[in-house]
């Protein structure tokens, strides 16, 4: 086993790095800092020790190890689980929610670095027993290939962010074209009309009109507007709720919100770069739709 030492030593490390590199807290504040991010960590070194353990078992015949990966596997889930409930305890005191759609893509988002790491380490250890040097190049190279790997679309990708003029046909709310709401209270409009800003988002092709159309990516839009800007909104005022609503014919989406700062600039920075959720994303144009396979 003593031969083996360094190598597993090196993909330990080598997947501990990479979980450094694909650990992140941005403007969502998530995972927070410093709990957060020492709960990650350590999950991640965990991974890395075992895929990196996996390798001198293997090949001393020891096909235990095999059971046991699949056993880390199965705990791992738990990671999963565990966002799962805190990102919903959090968005219960969220005056614009998440939404559980992209709770659950960040939960997913979490558990599926863990197996990343393991794998990293895994072939890290593997190379290093034969060739250290390159074992930890390899596993350099591996990390910033997963890192850019897991990168999805955002939202520039899929549609066009253009403003939308708040206005009022009587009591009726509309962002450009678009009905938004009824809004009874005269002082409701006024400070609507001081201070909404509204936005339209076109999708680029007919991908984009389905997948606009999930409620949870429309949510996830509102809810990074919140993070970043702020917004103009407190508990019982059901006027000034963020909505957003869809255009039927064409599938344009409109949203309204009221910032902290009226800014359309800072607003159409914001929502380019909300990601995809993966729960969301639909690709009609690539099915026959009932056509015959060519």
């Amino acid at each position: 086993m003593g031969k083996y030492l360094l190598p597993v030593i090196i993909g330990t490390l080598l997947g501990f790095i990479a979980r450094i590199i694909l650990l992140r807290t941005d403007f969502r504040q998530y995972p927070t800092y410093p709990t957060g991010r020492i709960i990650h960590l350590s999950f991640g070194f965990i991974a890395a020790f075992i895929g990196s353990v996996a390798v001198p078992s293997v090949l001393d015949s020891d096909w235990t190890a095999v059971t046991f990966l699949g056993l880390a596997a199965t705990q791992f889930r738990e990671v999963r689980k565990m966002e799962r409930d805190t990102l919903e305890k959090v968005d219960n005191k969220e005056l614009v929610k998440r939404g559980q759609a992209f709770i659950e893509g960040m939960a997913q988002a979490f558990e599926g670095r863990n197996y990343m790491v393991m794998f990293l380490a895994l072939i890290s250890t593997l190379i290093s027993v034969y060739n250290l040097w390159l074992g930890i190049i390899l596993g350099f190279v591996l990390s910033f290939i997963i890192k850019y790997s897991i990168k999805g679309k955002l939202l520039r990708d899929m549609a066009e962010v253009s403003e939308g003029a708040i206005r009022f046909e009587g009591p009726n709310l509309y962002v450009g074209d678009i009905h938004i709401k009824n809004v009874g209270l005269e002082t409701s409009r006024k400070v609507i009309l001081e201070r909404a800003v509204g936005a339209i988002i076109t999708p680029k092709n007919e991908n984009g009109i389905v997948t606009f159309s999930n409620l949870g990516q429309r949510q996830a839009m509102l809810h990074h507007l919140a993070n970043v800007l702020g917004s103009y909104l407190d508990t019982g005022e059901p006027d000034f709720v963020p909505l957003s609503k869809r255009k039927m014919e064409d599938g344009r989406i409109a949203l309204f919100f009221l910032p902290m700062e009226k800014e359309f600039q800072q607003i159409q920075q914001v929502l380019e770069n909300v990601p995809i959720l993966d729960s969301a994303i639909r690709l009609p144009s690539e099915s026959n739709k009932g056509g015959r396979n060519k």
